[in-house]
């Protein structure tokens, strides 16, 4: 069973108008669940930052366009990806949307990373 704790990194949740189950906490206005969603939105713009500069070592290993877009290495993440977002309960339509989105802008800040190094200084 998924652990409810890791949903949004402090074990928390806000539901209004459900019974509280474990990891989960009644709001009490729109404010609160708006608070909760800035909490979460702040958590993501961190863990982002993270993913680009990965990103950004992973275009020191490419050549090409070819390199940077890897079709293959894409489609294995996005199997991955709806694995776990079965898990964990996330529509499945919310992932691939978000990650297709994700992955394109990062794969256009790799691709200008890759060409940025192939340039004439």
């Amino acid at each position: 069973m998924a652990n409810p704790r890791r949903r949004d990194g402090t074990g928390a949740s806000v539901v209004r108008g459900e019974p509280a189950r474990q990891g989960t906490i009644r709001a009490v206005t729109l404010d609160d669940v708006r608070a909760a969603i800035d909490r979460i939105d702040d958590q993501i713009v961190a863990l982002l930052a993270q993913r680009q500069q990965q990103v950004h070592a992973a275009a020191r290993f490419k050549q090409d366009d070819a390199a940077v877009e890897a079709p293959a290495r894409r489609r294995a993440l996005m199997a991955r990806l709806n694995d776990r977002a079965v898990e964990e309960g996330v529509d499945l339509e919310v992932v691939t949307a978000t990650w297709t989105a994700m992955v394109d802008a990062f794969i256009a800040l790799e691709r200008r990373d890759v060409h940025a190094r192939q340039q004439p200084e």
